[in-house]
């Protein structure tokens, strides 16, 4: 069955309606930039309440591997979520000690963001546990509702297993599901009433299309 991780919670209320409707997983976001950051305080007055099985992700974009790892660390994340607003593969590259950093951590999961088979293709080079592939978008490092071709997955296949990201909605995750065969899928925009603020009917939509795609 796929895996469902549910992203952007600023709430318990919203962290619960997903723990209820089946989520797998839920992510906080740590961006500055993000209408969806959240504390470390924040996150972890949430995290703490979750069921032993479900996942917290802790979500980045460009910082240093020492601040994300101490992050997650106090608030009780499972997984680090590195993004990337340039090229999540060069931003990753360019310095050998931070992916060896990165690398040597069970809990990283870090982010491609597709624009063609060139990305995938790096990202085969990428040793994770866990990938999340999403959507290229130059001005944001998620969150942004835009799809990429799930067609280029069935081609050029990452190693590892991942997340399938960028404009999945309840009307279109099954046909996302079918087309690129990920391990999971991951929405942010596609289940809110508004940035931060979910819907918890669309999130229970969502995650029964997924479940039974």
């Amino acid at each position: 069955m796929v895996r469902v991780k549910i992203c952007g919670i600023t709430s318990l209320r919203d962290a619960w309606a997903c723990v209820d409707a089946g989520a797998d997983a839920l992510g906080f976001n740590f961006h500055h930039a993000s209408p969806r950051k959240v504390t470390i305080g924040e996150a972890r007055a949430i995290i703490r309440t979750l069921p032993p099985l479900v996942a917290s992700f802790a979500v980045f974009a460009d910082e240093e591997p020492s601040f994300m790892r101490e992050t997650a660390a106090s608030c009780g994340a499972s997984f680090i979520q590195s993004l990337a607003r340039g090229d999540a593969i060069k931003l990753l590259s360019n310095s050998k000690e931070k992916v060896n950093y990165l690398i040597a951590s069970p809990t990283w999961v870090p982010v491609v963001r597709v624009r063609g088979e060139a990305d995938l293709a790096r990202a085969k080079r990428l040793a994770a546990p866990l990938l999340l592939l999403d959507s290229y978008d130059a001005k944001a490092g998620g969150g942004t509702g835009r799809m990429f071709r799930w067609s280029l997955v069935r081609r050029t296949r990452p190693t590892s297993p991942f997340l399938l990201a960028g404009g999945l909605t309840p009307a279109n995750v099954r046909r996302a599901i079918r087309a690129a065969r990920p391990y999971g899928v991951d929405v942010c925009s596609g289940v809110e009433r508004e940035p931060g603020v979910k819907d918890h009917a669309q999130v229970r939509r969502f995650i029964r299309a997924a479940k039974t795609a």
